[in-house]
């Protein structure tokens, strides 16, 4: 279960696991429980986005090795607006200061 604040999942398939779980496929968004868009202002029923409330945000990438198997696409911009940089630890500018001035 996601954490509270923590985005769920939008995604435009869907795939029954080993355990008969529905999971994500295809195209993944974020999403938070409540509302009807996604973060990145896609309207879930115009879009026919699927919403998992089950499958926390940070489950559809590759490397988190949880529910990605049949994601084919993550958006980028809500992967932006969930706070996930280029790093894959969070938010990141992608660079740092090394000598800030006074």
């Amino acid at each position: 279960m996601p954490v509270k604040g923590e985005p769920s999942v939008a995604a435009s398939g869907e795939w029954i696991d080993d355990d008969g779980v529905r999971m994500p496929a295809g195209e993944v968004h974020a999403w938070r429980p409540g509302t009807n868009q996604t973060l990145c202002g896609l309207a879930l029923s115009r879009s026919h986005l699927r919403r998992f409330h089950h499958v926390p945000w940070t489950d559809t990438f590759p490397e988190s090795g949880g529910a990605a198997d049949e994601v084919r696409r993550v958006c980028p911009r809500c992967q932006a607006a969930a706070g996930r940089g280029r790093s894959g630890r969070g938010w990141s500018k992608g660079w740092t200061r090394i000598s800030p001035r006074p």
